[in-house]
């Protein structure tokens, strides 16, 4: 059974490294700015001890109010895990940071979560849509969405 780590540890190892990056925690959540999510996540693979070598899935969640982004990470030699968020307040034109370079595993995942909530991720080398086509009127998974 994998371990779940606590927040409040990883949120800590987090400030100490990058200071005023994690904003909170809670269980197994660590909340973070949205512009140090690259910074957080190569920090997550490379610390030894944490090893967080495999992003197991990444979401984003519409608030109405601002989108969510969900990272789930996982240590296979660790045999560990916790769930990296960050928050997105701009509707008009969402964006975070790619973490394509930290978890190749992220290409797919992030040009989803821009088709379909239309939060752009800056540095991602082929930020197209993957399941509707080119020209799609909006992004059918927001709450805002009037297909």
């Amino acid at each position: 059974m994998t371990n779940v780590l606590k927040g409040e540890d990883i949120a800590r190892h987090i400030n100490q490294v990058l200071p005023n990056s994690a904003i909170r925690a809670e269980g197994a959540n660590v909340w973070v700015e949205p512009d140090s999510v690259a910074c957080v996540a190569q920090l997550l693979k490379d610390s030894d001890g944490l090893d967080f070598t495999y992003l197991t899935a990444l979401t984003a969640v519409d608030y109405v109010g601002y989108f969510e982004l969900v990272y789930h990470l996982l240590s296979m030699r660790r045999n560990h895990s916790v769930v990296l968020k960050t928050q997105i307040y701009d509707r008009t034109s969402p964006k975070a940071q790619s973490v394509i370079d930290v978890w190749q595993g992220a290409d797919l995942q992030e040009r989803e979560v821009w088709d379909l909530m239309g939060i752009r991720f800056d540095g991602h080398p082929n930020m197209k849509r993957i399941l509707l086509w080119e020209g799609f009127p909006g992004h059918p998974l927001r709450k805002d969405f009037l297909g």
